[in-house]
């Protein structure tokens, strides 16, 4: 009789399906963004869809930038450097030598990655830390800008202007204004950089870079080779980021020095970071949806104000002033982000 009561028993319970580990719960969240994102130019108006596709380039800058910054703990203030990178050897490519963008795309990724490890490894080598660090990122890419502006190889102050195909050409990442290809690409190109960021993080090599980010001597001491895995995180966040530039080339057909090595560049790659949440899968996404609206809205307040703001009208401007308000904001009330801190407080 016990023998059968204990026969029966496993099957008188449900048998439970084990948790889904956090990166296979990540990318199903991720996966369930991409769906609902993508029927999304279909219902924007056209103003509206290429506020979008400034979002999804929004979201690839600031991926790139929260590889090396949040997950390594290595703040840069020069992303500028690899955007410009990824533009401009995408560009030239295709204005002097008629190569794809696609693969323009992926030599920019590989010229910002191997740019990203020789600066890097310098810095590393000589131990800079912190605000030097920032600094010395900052520098190279103001000599980067500098150099490109007064080099005939890259047509100095001019830049590149992307020539214009009839019709639509998916090789040559060229449409219809009003085309939702734009959308779509930059949608999977973002999808793709979220994915890398989720599979970055919950790695091997990504749980070394976060314990180097929290205790580097400690990390050292038992043996972990702090500068190899160092070098990777930088390449791979100048890889994303030069994805970006590239991509902007295509979408607005022309680049040049300030649009690409500019220090606006770096700004908002940190901003929107900084806003969504620092060292956060979704903290980029968060960010990049909230800085690339404020765009437009502080655009539109400045062409057509109301009536009690009138006095805005023409002026210029308006859109640092509100980051620096907002900034101001989530750093004295979510100090950690708006996504930090929503996690944060859930774990209480």
């Amino acid at each position: 009789m016990s023998g059968a009561t204990l026969a029966e028993r496993p099957t008188d319970r449900a048998v439970k399906a084990p948790p889904l580990r956090p990166q296979n719960r990540q990318l199903l969240v991720l996966l369930t963004l991409l769906v609902v994102a993508i029927p999304l130019p279909l219902i924007l108006p056209p103003a509206q869809g290429a506020v979008a596709v400034r979002i999804l380039i929004f979201l690839l800058m600031a991926v790139g930038w929260n590889i090396m910054s949040g997950f390594g703990g290595m703040f840069s203030f020069g992303h500028a450097a690899y955007f410009g990178l990824g533009a401009y050897t995408s560009a030239y490519l295709l204005v002097e030598h008629g190569v794809s963008p696609w693969i323009g795309m992926l030599a920019g990724m590989a010229v910002a990655a191997l740019v990203a490890v020789v600066i890097g490894y310098f810095a590393f080598r000589y131990k800079l830390r912190g605000a030097y660090f920032a600094l010395a990122t900052f520098a190279f890419a103001e000599m980067l800008r500098l150099i490109v502006t007064s080099t005939e190889f890259t047509n100095k102050a001019v830049g590149f202007t992307v020539p214009l195909i009839q019709g639509s050409s998916l090789s040559l990442i060229q449409f219809p204004a009003d085309s939702h290809a734009y959308f779509w690409i930059a949608l999977a190109l973002a999808g793709a950089a979220v994915a890398v960021s989720i599979w970055f993080l919950h790695s091997r090599t990504g749980r070394y870079v976060t314990a180097i980010r929290d205790d580097e001597l400690a990390a050292s001491s038992l043996g972990t080779p702090v500068m190899r895995y160092r070098l990777v995180t930088v390449a791979l966040s100048a890889a994303i980021t030069a994805v970006a530039g590239a991509f902007y080339t295509q979408y607005y057909l022309f680049v040049n020095p300030d649009l690409a090595f500019g220090s606006a560049v770096s700004i908002q790659a940190i901003v929107t970071v900084v806003i969504g949440g620092i060292g956060t899968i979704w903290g980029p996404v968060v960010g990049a949806v909230i800085v690339g609206s404020l765009n437009d809205v502080t655009a539109t307040l400045l062409r057509t104000p109301p009536d009690f703001l009138s006095f805005l009208q023409g002026r210029s401007g308006l859109d640092v002033v509100l980051y620096a308000i907002l900034l101001v904001l989530i750093v004295r009330l979510l100090p950690k982000g708006i996504v930090g801190t929503i996690m944060e407080r859930r774990r209480r």
